[in-house]
């Protein structure tokens, strides 16, 4: 069982991916922004992996603004990026922490294999 906190500003699309996490034997932790992720990367106990939305409106560079703050605070944490948009050489090259992209709307089939290749 592997601990991901998942990054997303849509509360339904937030919640499909807390259940589709659990139905794959993992634990979720959630947060809808960036003070969210800090809260669960500051606190004690692990975290495996970061999913994280590219597109948060908040922030300038959304999803990687978390990233990189989050491999600052865990060093070694796998990214699993996502984003309704189509992968670009653009946002492939701000990837961090192994960098692998899944596009919206995914399957939970498609996740699992993501969160397993990022978790070998």
């Amino acid at each position: 069982m592997a601990i991901i906190l998942v990054v997303e500003d849509e509360i339904f699309i937030r919640q499909a991916a807390e259940w589709a996490i659990e139905d794959l034997g993992h634990r979720p932790l959630m947060a809808e922004d960036l003070a969210g992720a800090l809260a669960h990367l500051s606190a004690p106990g692990g975290i495996d992996m970061l999913f994280v939305d590219i597109r948060l409106g908040a922030l300038p560079l959304g999803g990687y603004d978390i990233a990189n703050q989050a491999l600052q605070l865990r060093p070694g944490l796998r990214v699993l990026y996502t984003s309704g948009s189509p992968l670009t050489a653009d946002m492939s090259e701000q990837f961090v922490g192994g960098g692998q992209f899944l596009q919206k709307p995914y399957s939970p089939e498609q996740l699992e294999a993501s969160v397993g290749k990022l978790l070998q």
